[in-house]
């Protein structure tokens, strides 16, 4: 016996937090019944289970993918203005998958994609601060003070950002160059750190992922993660 939103989670419907979601709506049955509570258990082997109608089975096969998103893709299986979404590449994939995360739509680099509900949900949980490293080309010169404040936090919406870990790359003469990681996941919050000190950005992309890197995958391309780099993901 499990709990619903874990097993609507193992058969890659969607995280358990919007399995939750789907739960309250009431668009979930088991035997024919429509559930709305969250502690429902149920039985995998005898129970079933339908969303929207749908019945649904435990996927047994657990798939993990880097992808590098380019600009000009929403992180969402749907947008309602019409726009491309990072899941049109995948429509014929054999199994459903889901972005771990958000990436900006003016942003690309590294998103993971899986059908791994429970991993997905370990990964952006808050309290696991998985780290997410940028590659960000800033407006102008970011000086010494401006980076020491991006290091220990500044205020967006009053609520001051975790210490980050930010390196100059470079100088130049109407821009800087920056590797910052973060372990949060607030909206668009590499940019509002370096709006918050007084800069644009000018480009952002995301070159890590927890322990995975970006490296030299072509930006609209996607890789399995190997077992190695899955494992480590497990570790974390």
């Amino acid at each position: 016996m499990m709990r619903l939103q874990k097993y609507l989670a193992l058969c890659g419907v969607a995280s358990r937090r919007a399995s939750e979601t789907l739960i309250a709506e009431g668009r979930v049955t088991v035997n024919d019944r429509t559930v709305t509570e969250m502690g429902t258990q149920v039985d995998e082997t005898s129970d079933r289970i339908t969303v929207d109608g749908k019945l649904v089975r435990i996927q047994k096969t657990m798939h993990y993918l880097a992808y590098h998103k380019p600009i000009g893709e929403v992180t969402t299986v749907s947008d309602p203005e019409g726009r491309p979404t990072v899941m049109d590449k995948f429509r014929d994939y054999p199994v459903r998958l889901f972005p771990v995360g958000r990436l900006d739509y003016d942003s690309e680099g590294l998103l993971l994609l899986t059908n791994d509900g429970d991993l997905m949900q370990h990964l952006l949980h808050p309290s696991h601060e998985v780290p997410k490293v940028y590659w960000v080309k800033a407006s102008n010169q970011v000086t010494d003070e401006e980076v020491r404040r991006l290091r220990i936090g500044v205020s967006l919406d009053g609520v001051m950002t975790s210490p980050a870990e930010v390196r100059v790359v470079r100088r130049e003469a109407f821009d800087t160059i920056l590797l910052i990681t973060i372990h949060q996941g607030r909206n668009r919050q590499v940019r509002r750190m370096l709006e918050a000190v007084g800069h644009q950005v000018v480009q952002l992309k995301r070159i890590g992922f927890a322990s995975i890197r970006l490296e030299d995958l072509p930006r609209g391309q996607w890789r399995h993660l190997t077992e190695s780099e899955v494992r480590r993901l497990k570790e974390l």
